[in-house]
């Protein structure tokens, strides 16, 4: 499997699908590559910049890879103890002890 990530924060981009967006998780190297371009097409669609978009800066790497050397991870502050713990910066908040919708479920 390969992801395609935000090489600054490495967030892993999502594609659109027909409800939702959802995280995109590619089963070859080409299927990837080819969603990025989809990706910088539908940026130059809705901006004017060129030389911007995901094209030149998102990389893509294999799932492996991806979660043991490049995904960053962040200190957060659980809203009902006050304790500090860490989590990975593609946690959706729903799932998050940082904040408010985790707990009102």
């Amino acid at each position: 499997m390969y992801l395609i990530y935000d090489q600054q924060s490495t967030r892993i981009l999502s594609r659109e699908g027909k409800r939702y967006y959802q995280q995109a998780a590619y089963k070859t190297m080409a299927a990837a590559q080819a969603a990025l371009t989809r990706m910088q097409k539908k940026y130059l669609k809705n901006n004017v910049d060129a030389a911007g978009g995901p094209l030149y800066t998102a990389a893509i790497a294999e799932a492996d890879y991806y979660s043991k050397n490049i995904e960053k991870f962040v200190t957060r502050k659980n809203m009902m103890s006050g304790k500090e713990y860490t989590e990975s910066v593609n946690t959706p908040s729903y799932m998050s002890p940082a904040s408010e919708a985790y707990w009102s479920m």
